[in-house]
């Protein structure tokens, strides 16, 4: 399987697709059903946090996202 990619998709979720493991902040894995693609939420308004639940379409969530560099740490 690939490796974990997060693709922040345009206005809705981050799709998290390949080999990866979501935890909660005590370790504890999210059972994922064999699931290999996730969508996490990213406007705050799922019924179903972490997990997208299509909430962005209907509470007007808009945010474009482009890659860029982040800088040097000191």
């Amino acid at each position: 399987m690939p490796p974990a990619r997060i693709v922040i998709t345009p206005h809705g979720p981050y799709r998290i697709q390949g080999d990866f493991e979501l935890v909660d902040e005590e370790g504890n894995a999210y059972g994922l059903g064999g699931r290999t693609s996730i969508a996490l939420c990213r406007c705050g308004q799922s019924g179903n946090i972490p997990f997208c639940d299509g909430t962005h379409g209907r509470c007007g969530f808009r945010d474009l996202a482009h890659a860029r560099d982040l800088p040097a740490r000191p």
